[in-house]
C-alpha cells in the first residue's frame, strides 16, 4: 500500500512539472488516501502483534 501511495505521489510531482493540473491533483488525492488507508493499516497490525497468545 505504502507503494502504491509513493508511486502516485511520483506520477503526481511529473504531472505537475509538465502542467497537467487536473491529473497532478487526482494523482495526489489517490496518494493521500492510499497513504492514509496503510497508516490505517500499519496500526491495526502493531496493535493486534502485541498481544500474546499464551
Amino acid at each position: 500500500m505504502l507503494r502504491a501511495a509513493i508511486a502516485f505521489f511520483v506520477i503526481a510531482l511529473i504531472a505537475a512539472f509538465l502542467g497537467f493540473g487536473g491529473l497532478a491533483g487526482d494523482a495526489a488525492g489517490i496518494a493521500k488516501i492510499c497513504f492514509v488507508v496503510f497508516l490505517v493499516i500499519a496500526a491495526i497490525s502493531m496493535v493486534l502483534g502485541r498481544r500474546s497468545s499464551v
